[in-house]
């Protein structure tokens, strides 16, 4: 009995606390859309969004926004929705950062407590020459998502702006998907390039804003705040399934030629025959599972109308665009350009 409830809770899904769904289902219908058949083929149900306290799957949230944005025909819809919502539905998280002694406190609150808010996000603080904010994939696969990380990137920047009181600018943001367009109202957001199709998503600050007073700090209320989201916080941890850990490391590594299993192996921490057998005890190989990734992310830059077919075989790590013909029909029955063309319904 003991072994299969540890079993449930090691194989369970990341689950998210649903403000975001909220927030996009208060757009569609301010938008007269129609949100049932989307929640619906999400996963979803109307409970997800009527009960604040009602927890949902990470992967259906990503589902359902880009299920939304392509309704809406917002290609930006997460980018959108962080503009102008109150900060305070981001729930205890907000108020542990707000009540923090200094700037550079809040945020290493933030990426300590962040999977309270959504368990197939962790955050990460690093201290260089800059103080940067890594936003890491945890069980959830990044190739699938736009919207959610655009939002918290942008979330993000705006917690800083009121936190600090002042109009704080990154120094640097790098964002892993790409994007052909719409770089000037990223560019006009944070105040500085924006590098999309980067081995990472990160958004990088000034060294000296960490020391920042807050005029929110209250040493009595974080110290409150603090025990709670210790406990949640346990609650929180468990393992992540190896797949999609393979998969997060080889995306970045495809176009340059490097997604072989010895570097991911690296990568992850293990050898090469470590990765081997933890994969065969998920009935999975190496190959099979970077052959799987190609074809889903082919399906998913294909839909994506701005991404030339050549940038596509490159994104997948082909040389020539024939090779990637040659692969997409054996995978589908169909030619890239065919799958692209309204008659094909394949995928």
């Amino acid at each position: 009995m003991k072994r299969d409830a540890k079993s449930r809770r090691l194989t369970r899904f990341p689950m998210a606390s649903g403000g975001l769904v909220r927030l996009a289902c208060v757009f569609a219908v301010k938008e007269n859309l129609e949100v049932g058949p989307l929640l619906k083929k999400a996963g979803l149900t109307p409970q997800h969004v009527d009960n604040p306290t009602f927890p949902l799957n990470v992967k259906s949230q990503i589902m359902f926004l880009n299920l939304l944005a392509e309704s809406a025909g917002d290609e930006l819809l997460g980018f959108h929705l962080a503009q102008t919502f109150d900060l305070r539905e981001i729930g205890m998280l907000y108020y542990v950062m707000a009540s923090s002694d200094t700037l550079g406190d809040a945020l290493q609150r933030a990426t300590r407590y962040s999977r309270i808010v959504n368990e197939g996000m962790q955050l990460k603080y690093l201290e260089n020459d800059r103080l940067t904010i890594r936003f890491e994939y945890i069980d959830v696969a990044r190739y699938q998502d736009r919207h959610q990380i655009e939002f918290f990137m942008v979330s993000l920047a705006r917690l800083v702006r009121q936190l600090s009181g002042s109009n704080l600018l990154p120094e640097r943001v790098n964002i892993a998907h790409h994007r052909d367009r719409f770089h000037s109202p990223f560019k006009k957001f944070f105040g500085c390039e924006v590098a999309f199709g980067s081995n990472m998503d990160e958004i990088a600050f000034p060294s000296t804003i960490q020391l920042m007073p807050l005029a929110s700090a209250d040493s009595f209320l974080h110290a409150l705040l603090i025990a709670q989201c210790e406990q949640t916080h346990a609650h929180r941890l468990r393992s992540a399934a190896l797949r999609v850990s393979v998969e997060n490391e080889i995306v970045p590594l495809l176009p340059h030629g490097k997604a072989q299993a010895p570097e991911i192996a690296r990568k992850l921490g293990m050898s090469q025959r470590t990765l081997a057998r933890r994969l065969a005890s998920e009935g999975l190989s190496f190959t099979a599972v970077l052959e799987g990734l190609r074809c889903d992310l082919a399906k998913h830059y294909l839909r994506e109308a701005d991404l030339p077919i050549t940038t596509i075989a490159w994104l997948l790590g082909y040389q020539e665009v024939s090779a990637f013909t040659h692969a997409f029909k054996r995978w589908t029955g169909a030619t890239p350009k065919q799958a692209r063309s309204k008659e094909f319904s394949g995928f």
